[in-house]
């Protein structure tokens, strides 16, 4: 017997709805391995030091200034406060994310939690000087928050039912996707510098430092094989790659393309330039902010938005 055409677009939602879900359940997943990560006492004890991201060599006089007003305030309020308060928020937002308890509130919590970690630890993504890649670590996390907003992620696989119900209105996938693309622009911008374009191979090989041996070896065969290719053409296709993503990104051409293939360029990256996010030692990795990564982040984003774009699809289809 023929399946009603009605049956099959419940069938489908369902699909779609689990995609959602497990895609703002792996965001929770990888908050809450940071909570671990930030328990460390050395964590604790270094927290101080990092925000010197804001004043080192290169950064512009007004965020050094800021920097030095962030990093009073937390002396004055004590280092330890602010760690312990920091640790029991990521646990709170870590928790939302996997329950989706009042999560449509404190995502946006997260979001400005994310932004101000990005201003004072993360240094803006800065210096950006020569051998400047990104914009930085917490600015990815902050526009995954974004994306559950902007996603009305909370409703799919949640143990708490908070917040709207109903399907984003078609403006708020077009927002997120053209926010992605343009952080995904950025990022093209820094790939087409002669720094990167010819010093390529000497980021992939600085991921190696302090790495567990299986993790060197993957590394050291990738950069085997970028080597056979040629380091300068291996950095013109990733900058000629991110800037097609930025461009579809932002003008959703060939978009439903485009994402899939951006997931699998993420991990690529995740897994080689940064390391899997290492190295991992007591207290420390190997990203600004010590977390589990940036471009696992730039993954679990691209998956937000494929389940979105799937649903305003369905949507367009039943009307």
């Amino acid at each position: 017997m023929k399946t009603p055409s009605w049956s099959w677009g419940l069938d489908t939602r369902s699909r779609i709805e689990w995609a959602l879900g497990l895609a703002r359940l792996l965001f929770g997943a990888v908050c809450l391995v940071n909570v671990v990560l930030h328990l460390d006492p050395v964590y604790r004890a270094g927290f101080l030091h990092m925000m010197a991201a804001d004043w080192v060599p290169g950064q512009p006089a007004w965020l050094a200034a800021y920097g030095h007003a962030m990093a009073a305030l937390v002396g004055g309020i004590g280092v330890g406060a602010v760690v312990y308060a920091s640790v029991a928020l990521e646990l709170l937002l870590a928790f939302s994310l996997l329950s989706g308890w009042q999560l449509h509130r404190l995502a946006w919590v997260g979001l400005v939690y994310n932004l101000w970690l990005w201003s004072t630890i993360g240094g803006l993504g800065g210096p950006y000087t020569a051998g400047a890649t990104d914009p930085g670590t917490a600015i990815a996390y902050a526009l995954a928050f974004a994306l559950v907003l902007l996603t009305h992620g909370w409703r799919p696989l949640a143990a708490f039912r908070h917040g709207p119900v109903e399907a984003p209105a078609e403006w708020k996938f077009v927002l997120a996707r053209v926010l992605f693309g343009l952080l995904w622009a950025f990022d093209a911008y820094w790939k087409w510098q002669p720094a990167f374009l010819h010093g390529a191979g000497t980021y992939l090989a600085g991921s190696i430092a302090g790495q567990p041996h299986w993790i060197a070896v993957y590394i050291g065969f990738v950069l085997h094989l970028i080597q056979r290719v040629g380091v300068e053409n291996f950095a013109l296709f990733a900058a000629l790659a991110e800037s097609a993503l930025a461009l579809s990104l932002l003008t959703g051409v060939l978009v439903d393309l485009a994402m899939p293939l951006g997931v699998l360029y993420s991990l690529v990256l995740w897994s080689t330039a940064e390391g899997m996010g290492g190295p991992y030692g007591a207290g420390f990795t190997g990203n600004k902010g010590d977390v589990l990564g940036t471009a696992n982040i730039y993954a679990v984003v691209f998956l937000l938005l494929i389940a979105a774009a799937a649903e305003r699809r369905l949507l367009r289809r039943t009307r």
